[in-house]
């Protein structure tokens, strides 16, 4: 609806975060929690925590907090992980092979059904049960199969065609590990992963962290020496 409130981009990426320490709170047999114990744990500010649920109807209770199990669940229907999704693989290489071994994505209701590549070394394998078909295979195996999300890591020159066609045979979801920017019909959703771009930013923080004031910082052993106090992403003074 359009006076529906649109919610930002960084409350839907930090839901994943809300729901993954939530999950640890129940194995630890926490019933509820508030909200500036939360913002301990996940070190954010207390006041960050309640605007971002308040987006979403709030869940919390003055003068109780949060009950655990309640908002785990809510937030579990939120991301929309209370229903089974069907995956693909499309690259049967390290990095699909090491998504392939994942045991963890059973227990969130991702089932991986298929791997596909053009190696002929690869095809005909099984890897953790899943069978790796042949390419040529793939149109056949989407339209006859209750495809969710595919997940691509296969080289970026080979990514364009692979994710129109996929577009086209009506998968509406890619996990676009290819290093190349998709450009796909609206009605289809991209999460481009750029690992070497989350290794950069660890380097980046690395680097302001330990930087003198006016030179390059300077190395012992291969390893910066002199920290600096900074400002982390969250707003509050950190110092190593």
């Amino acid at each position: 609806m359009e006076n529906e409130k649109k919610v930002s981009m960084a409350v839907i990426n930090r839901l994943p975060r809300y729901f993954r320490y939530l999950g640890d709170l129940l194995e630890s047999d926490i019933t509820r929690i508030s909200s500036k114990e939360l913002s301990v744990k996940m070190n954010i500010t207390a006041s960050q925590i309640r605007q971002d649920l308040n987006n979403f109807g709030g869940f919390g209770q003055q003068g109780y907090g949060y009950n655990v199990e309640y908002l785990y669940n809510e937030i579990k229907k939120i991301l929309g992980l209370d229903r089974i999704y069907h995956l693909i693989v499309v690259g049967g290489g390290n990095i699909g092979q090491a998504l392939v071994n994942y045991a963890s994505f059973e227990k969130r209701g991702f089932v991986i059904q298929a791997v596909f590549d053009i190696n002929p070394r690869l095809v005909g394998m099984t890897i953790r049960g899943v069978e790796v078909y042949d390419v040529d295979k793939m149109e056949e195996f989407v339209k006859n199969n209750d495809v969710d999300v595919a997940i691509l890591t296969l080289p970026r020159s080979q990514a364009v065609k692979v994710a129109n066609d996929l577009a086209k045979w009506g998968v509406k979801g890619m996990w676009n590990f290819s290093h190349v920017d998709l450009q796909v019909p609206e009605d289809v959703v991209v999460e481009n992963v750029h690992l070497t771009d989350s290794l950069m930013t660890l380097l980046y923080k690395i680097n302001e962290m330990y930087a003198e004031e006016s030179d390059l910082h300077q190395l012992h052993h291969g390893l910066p020496i002199k920290p600096k106090k900074f400002e982390d992403i969250n707003g509050a003074d950190n110092e190593v």
